[in-house]
């Protein structure tokens, strides 16, 4: 992390479901004090819904309301209805014109395993030149490079073009007295002894064969629930 901000870097991070790389970005951006911009992936994801998209409906009023004038001039009119100010900002355009002034925003681009390799090749302008082009208006660019945190789940292999844009690092899952330290920060209501049995028996469970050995998430949702129906400590069967 902080060679990223140090050298204006993306980081890139990669584990297992649950072990805590969201929650890199939004500490970060609540330690730093500044906006969090957050572009969840998922299949099919396009630029419309990342980058940005046209206002249409306004857009035809505005067309309507040329006509309706008499403007001729259909030249004027395209240059008109396709300005910033019919542009809708998605995530990452709206990273990009944030505000020049104070700390950057922390634009966290999450699960990009989950898109495909085109939408991969479109981020390769916005990692590297920190701008992105829209064909009807130009090149816009950053005044200030946002703080980018990518993460993965490695449900599939991330382009080598991509990873060599960015600071890498695998997230592994915490040992024991991290992982305890951890649970009496995001669950600090659950009693020290639940707690470490907790901990000690989530700990156990990764050791075994499992199709999805449960993360950090699991173990604070599980501490919640097990503080909601009053348990004191966890007993065997």
């Amino acid at each position: 992390v902080y060679l990223s901000l140090s050298l204006g870097r993306p980081l890139l991070l990669e584990g297992e479901a649950g072990v805590g790389k969201t929650e890199v970005a939004k500490v970060l951006s609540a330690t730093l004090n500044c906006e969090f911009i957050r572009l969840q992936c998922y299949e099919g994801l396009d630029v419309a819904s990342a980058v940005y998209e046209w206002d249409y409906s306004r857009q035809m009023i505005e067309i309507r309301l040329a006509e309706a004038e008499g403007v001729q001039d259909r030249v004027a009119i395209a240059k008109d209805i396709y300005s910033e100010k019919f542009l809708i900002s998605r995530p990452l355009l709206k990273a990009l014109r944030a505000d020049a002034g104070g700390v950057p925003p922390v634009l966290l681009i999450d699960e990009i395993d989950r898109t495909d390799e085109p939408f991969e090749a479109y981020l390769l302008e916005l990692l590297s030149e920190y701008q992105i082009s829209i064909p009807e208006i130009g090149t816009v660019k950053a005044a200030r490079p946002p703080i980018v945190i990518i993460t993965s789940n490695r449900t599939r292999e991330i382009h080598d073009a991509l990873k060599r844009r960015c600071f890498y690092h695998w997230v592994d899952y915490p040992n024991a007295d991290r992982e305890l330290e951890i649970l009496k920060v995001k669950a600090p209501e659950t009693r020290l002894q639940l707690a470490r049995q907790i901990v000690g028996f989530v700990q156990k469970l990764r050791d075994e064969d499992l199709y999805k050995a449960p993360g950090v998430a699991e173990t604070i949702d599980w501490a919640h629930a097990l503080v909601q129906i009053d348990a004191i400590e966890l007993k065997p069967a």
